[in-house]
């Protein structure tokens, strides 16, 4: 089993052969399915609809969409610096503010846990450090549970509470770090702490001695 395949078993794509997963106590079905937010690798926006629309698409798959919805996604626009765009096309937009629409798409849909698939993987690495902060900064102001899957132990520090280690396929948990800084500094300032060489270091370790 690969990260691919344990997020597509957490998010309902695929059922476990063995074992089950629970959401709040209960066998994973439908209704929990519709609480869980996927954001991929690449941020899928349709150049053939504004930003705006982009935003509104979950919703109106889902039969969601309202004038109170819509009025919430126009404010999460404007929340998260996106407002002025949105009568733009995706490719008016940087790879940052794209991915932060896609972050607002998944997020308008109220999902209680998100999957982020190495959201941050196709940026250029300035951009990487900008956007992971931003976005960690999204998620933690609008009170999400992610988990984020990613190769970059860095990332990995900067953004989480709690760093499972995969081991090779298929894929066991090795091992769980817990990762505590302060409630009110960013993901960028993590990475400048005294704190963030030694939760990486034992990271790696960890990672060698699965080689």
């Amino acid at each position: 089993m690969g990260k691919s395949t344990l997020l597509s078993l957490l998010s309902g794509l695929l059922e476990p052969e063995h074992g089950s997963i629970l959401f709040y106590g209960q066998k994973l079905n439908q209704k929990s399915c519709n609480a869980i937010g996927y954001m991929l690798q690449h941020d899928h926006l349709f150049e053939w609809r504004t930003i705006e629309k982009n935003i509104l698409l979950g919703l109106e798959i889902q039969n969601k969409l309202t004038p109170e919805t819509k009025g919430t996604a126009l404010n999460m626009l404007k929340t998260y610096g996106l407002y002025k765009f949105k009568d733009a096309r995706p490719s008016q937009l940087s790879g940052g503010m794209r991915q932060r629409a896609a972050l607002i798409r998944t997020l308008v849909l109220k999902p209680e846990i998100l999957l982020l698939d190495e959201p941050f993987s196709a940026l250029d690495y300035q951009t990487r450090l900008t956007v992971g902060d931003d976005i960690g900064a999204i998620i933690k102001k609008e009170g999400k549970t992610a988990i984020l899957v990613t190769h970059d132990l860095s990332e990995a520090v900067s953004l989480g509470s709690r760093v499972l280690v995969l081991s090779k396929r298929p894929a066991t948990i090795q091992t769980v770090v817990d990762i505590n800084f302060p409630d009110n500094i960013s993901a960028l300032e993590r990475r400048n702490s005294s704190e963030f060489k030694d939760y990486f270091n034992k990271i790696w370790k960890e990672l060698n001695e699965n080689e």
